[in-house]
């Protein structure tokens, strides 16, 4: 009898303590839900106040970029100071930077331009980014969409010669603007030597099987050479950084992943041979986790060879199926180019290439299918990175035109993202701000965003979150977890080996510890002193 009252008294000992337990977490659930809404309630109030709405959204912990530049991110500022450091030059009519030796009377010394020249350096800032430039296409004086992609080619001596730098400029951005997770496109100079290569063997560039064939062989030591070049631009950007002191920048904790690329204006082997190069990386190394196509896809020859890019791009992706697409697909409007252009590139980058993500898509009113196309990219999870500034000013398409909300209302997941931040001189919280005052979204859409950076990345492992539902319920391994506390056991194991629950479970905490201040502010920005 004694026995049996023992066993009976541990296995209620044991009903009471899981009872307990289940009574803290559903505490700790309704403290974290009332904490919540009361930040969509501060919100909501601040949202006509543009300085306190900046506050708090400068505040709000954001994820990842996921749709970034690495050359297009550093502000001008950023690009003439390492030039100068460079011992590189400025053209005197204040329209480029250029190599060295300063030896022509066209030329002055970088270093030192802001305060020995500050007019000259102005008209650089200008020249370099979308600062004093109308926007959209067609704008006189000067054209907004020409000028937003002239400025590549003008810091191009910079920003070829230190990768480095403009990674670790980036992952201080990043930290500022509350990111955990930079995903950014960034080539190495051997992926474009290889689709030289690729261009000058003059091979079919319908018959991608011999053209495979062909340059399959010289991938192994071009491989090795772009390697090579990512471990020295990481090894810089951990220098500038101080990562291996005890202070380091707070850049140093930004997980930073990169995506190859190909430039679609280039005649077609060119590109294949890039997208080759590209595939190859992905598949070799684990810091770069998906491919991408880029330029003006207005462009004569993009606007030309577009199914063709689509068909290598599917051609590529069967020989490395575990590579995933994020692709620029859309970023058209009517006006810059005919209706007919306008009827089926995002869906022939989610069809034909398989894409996972479409970059832009500001001309889905526009497609022939439409409404077919939206529910399929709602229920195969395409999600969309939205760039609004980017949109107004090379597109003109802002406000109503955009089309963030057409994309909500069918149900596709959506990514806020930056694009050229430095070009266009905005950072991801602007783009927040801009989604809240021009397009209406609330906190929890904002939340939803945030969640969906890492959730649709194409970080490496498993997900936090069950069936890739952002923000609802956990995976078995962490549905129990507490975020007030280290993880443990499973769900210990799971962000152990996972970077993709890694950072979402990072994100959560930093949701839950920021919607904890806001619920502290003071009365004048919305808090709870009342």
């Amino acid at each position: 009898m004694l026995t049996r009252f023992l066993s009976c008294h541990r296995r209620l000992t044991v009903v009471m303590t899981l009872g307990a337990a289940a009574a803290l977490m559903s505490a700790s659930v309704e403290a974290r839900d009332s904490r919540t809404e009361r930040a969509a309630e501060v919100m909501a109030e601040l949202r006509d106040q543009p300085p306190k709405l900046r506050v708090f959204l400068q505040r709000m912990p954001k994820g990842g970029d996921i749709h970034h530049h690495l050359w297009g991110a550093p502000w001008p500022e950023t690009l003439l100071a390492e030039a100068g450091r460079a011992g590189m030059c400025v053209r005197a009519d204040g329209s480029a930077i250029a190599p060295a030796p300063c030896d022509d009377d066209a030329l002055v010394p970088a270093e030192g331009l802001a305060q020995r020249d500050s007019a000259l350096y102005a008209e650089l800032l200008n020249a370099l980014s979308m600062r004093n430039t109308p926007t959209g296409p067609g704008t006189p004086p000067v054209d907004g969409h020409d000028q937003f992609f002239a400025t590549f080619d003008r810091f191009a001596p910079v920003a070829a010669a230190s990768p480095g730098a403009l990674l670790s400029a980036s992952q201080k951005l990043a930290a500022l603007d509350r990111q955990s997770y930079l995903e950014t496109m960034s080539n190495p100079g051997a992926l474009h030597g290889f689709g030289a290569m690729a261009q000058s063997r003059e091979l079919d560039s319908d018959d991608l099987d011999a053209a495979w064939q062909a340059l399959s062989p010289e991938l192994e030591s071009s491989l090795t050479e772009a390697r090579q070049e990512v471990d020295d631009m990481f090894a810089e950007a951990a220098s500038r950084l101080g990562c291996d002191r005890e202070e380091a920048a707070p850049g140093c904790d930004v997980t930073v992943r990169l995506q190859g690329f190909a430039v679609r204006t280039q005649p077609p082997m060119a590109v294949f041979g890039e997208l080759m190069m590209a595939f190859a990386l992905a598949d070799a190394d684990p810091r770069y986790v998906g491919v991408n196509i880029v330029a003006p896809e207005d462009d004569p020859v993009a606007l030309e060879d577009y199914d063709r890019h689509m068909q290598m791009l599917a051609f590529l992706s069967k020989r490395y199926p575990g590579v995933p697409l994020a692709l620029h697909a859309g970023e058209l409007t009517l006006g810059l180019v005919p209706p007919l252009e306008l009827r089926d590139h995002i869906e022939k980058a989610v069809d034909v290439a398989g894409a996972r993500r479409i970059g832009h898509g500001v001309d889905i009113a526009f497609e022939q299918n439409a409404p077919q196309l939206l529910q399929a990219m709602a229920e195969q999870n395409v999600a969309v990175e939205i760039n609004l500034t980017s949109n107004d000013v090379i597109l003109g398409v802002r406000g109503e035109k955009h089309p963030l909300n057409l994309y909500r209302d069918a149900g596709v997941p959506l990514v806020l993202a930056t694009d050229d931040q430095g070009v266009s001189r905005i950072d991801l919280t602007h783009e927040y701000e801009r989604a809240v005052t021009e397009h209406g979204l609330d906190y929890p859409a904002l939340r939803q965003m945030a969640r969906n950076s890492l959730e649709y990345s194409f970080l490496d492992g498993e997900s936090l979150w069950a069936d890739g539902r952002a923000g609802e319920a956990r995976v078995p391994a962490c549905r129990g977890a507490s975020l007030d506390a280290a993880p443990a056991g499973d769900c210990a194991d799971l962000l152990e080996h996972s970077d993709r629950a890694r950072l979402q479970w990072r994100l959560e905490r930093d949701l839950m510890a920021f919607e904890s201040e806001v619920a502290q502010w003071p009365q004048w920005l919305g808090g709870a002193s009342r």
